[in-house]
Order: C-alpha cells, then sequence, then structure tokens
C-alpha cells in the first residue's frame, strides 16, 4: 500500500485499514443522518424527492462499509450515538434556516468527504484495489451531490461562506476523531 507501508498481514497496516473503515462508516453514518433531519423540515417540500435521492445513496454507501465492519472485524466507532444525534440536528437546523441553506450544508459536507476520500484512495495500493474502488464509486456519488447542491442554489444561502467553512470544520474534526475513537 503507497503511503502505509508494510507487508501483507503487517499489524500496522492492518490498524490502518481499520482507521479507514470506521471513519468511513462513521461518515456515511452521519450523512444519513443529516439527510433524514433535511427530510424531517423539507421531506414535504420540492426538494424532499431530492433529498431522498441523496438519502437511499448514503444508505448503500452505509450498508457497504457495515458489511466491511462485520467482514474486517473493524470496530466501529463509539461516537456514532454522538454522531446520531449531532447529523441529524445539523440536517434539520440548516434545513430549518431554508432549502438553500440544507444545499449549502450538502455541498460543505461533500466537498470534505471529497478531499478525505481523494487522499484515501491515493493511499492504497494493488493489494486493496477492491476497497480503493468501492471508496472512489463512493466520491463519485458524493460529488454529484455536491453538483447537485451547487445546482440548487446553495450559494446563495444566507452567510454561505461562514456556514460553508463552520460545516466543513466541523466534519474536519468528526473524521479525526471517528478515526480513533
Amino acid at each position: 500500500m503507497a503511503g502505509m507501508g508494510g507487508l501483507p498481514g503487517d499489524r500496522a497496516r492492518r490498524a490502518e485499514l481499520a482507521r479507514m473503515i470506521r471513519v468511513d462508516h462513521a461518515g456515511e453514518y452521519g450523512a444519513k443522518r443529516i439527510y433524514q433531519g433535511q427530510l424531517a423540515v423539507l421531506g414535504r417540500g420540492p426538494k424532499g424527492d431530492l433529498i431522498r435521492h441523496m438519502q437511499a445513496q448514503e444508505q448503500v454507501h452505509l450498508d457497504t462499509f457495515s458489511a466491511m465492519i462485520a467482514q474486517r472485524r473493524v470496530r466501529p466507532t463509539a461516537l456514532l450515538p454522538f454522531w446520531h444525534l449531532a447529523g441529524f440536528a445539523l440536517g434539520a437546523a440548516t434545513a430549518l434556516l431554508g432549502e438553500r441553506a440544507a444545499m449549502a450544508c450538502t455541498v460543505a459536507v461533500e466537498e470534505a468527504i471529497d478531499e478525505h476520500y481523494a487522499a484515501q484512495a491515493a493511499s492504497l495500493g494493488e493489494d486493496e484495489a477492491e476497497l480503493r474502488e468501492v471508496i472512489e464509486r463512493f466520491r463519485e456519488e458524493e460529488l454529484e451531490h455536491r453538483d447537485i447542491g451547487l445546482a440548487h442554489e446553495a450559494e446563495q444561502a444566507p452567510a454561505y461562506r461562514l456556514l460553508s467553512a463552520a460545516i466543513k470544520a466541523g466534519c474536519r474534526v468528526a473524521i479525526a476523531a471517528s478515526e480513533r475513537v
């Protein structure tokens, strides 16, 4: 594995892969909860079907990483109960600010995830080609979500730059915490 070093079966290498799967599982769980929070507020409005489409893709991502957690015997993050509440709260709060703010949340989260997945994919070698392909496929779908948000006037949300920066910072903290805890 480029960037991770070691030999197959190496303890440090297994630990790094476990961290990847743990954080990706947590992130997809959080994303699903964000969309559930948005749907609680906007589900009957014109953006409801759009949000349901994105949430359905996140559910596939979550199911995939849940299976990897079991197959590879990876401990999920102990922070899932927190992400359960925080994800829903973020989705609902941004939706309460309006459809554009909900889309701004989507753009910010997906841009942070794009960076995260790109770094992960670049660090995986041929011995983890299947995991890299999954990450790259999910990354493409996350970029689709970002593009949907941009097409639905995310950048016209009130205080877009501030909102986006705060959400991205929160994502980075969540990634770091979920890798370790």
